[in-house]
């Protein structure tokens, strides 16, 4: 009986580790879509109610661990670099 919990119990961990690499994924990509946009982003031209908001998104980029930012980036390069070689979705 022992064997059969630990079983189940693997088997709901598994689930519940591919279903938070599924969000984290998803997290990269809209992190990763949020530091390009702000990257390339001409603050000249914003309008001034948006300043704020714009402030917050780079302050919370910018708190990001270096290695999360760059996976962020990586996952999506493809879609954002016409260099890559690579067409986006």
């Amino acid at each position: 009986m022992n064997t059969e919990i630990n079983e189940e119990e693997v088997s709901m961990l598994r689930t519940e580790i591919e279903m938070l690499m599924g969000e984290r994924n998803g997290l990269l990509r809209t992190v990763g879509a949020a530091a390009v946009f702000v990257a390339h982003l001409d603050s000249s031209v914003l309008p001034e109610e948006t300043y704020t908001s714009a402030d917050v998104l780079a302050h919370a980029l910018n708190a990001l661990p270096e290695e999360t930012l760059r996976d962020a980036l990586e996952t999506v390069r493809p879609e954002v670099d016409p260099t890559s070689g690579e067409s986006g979705g």
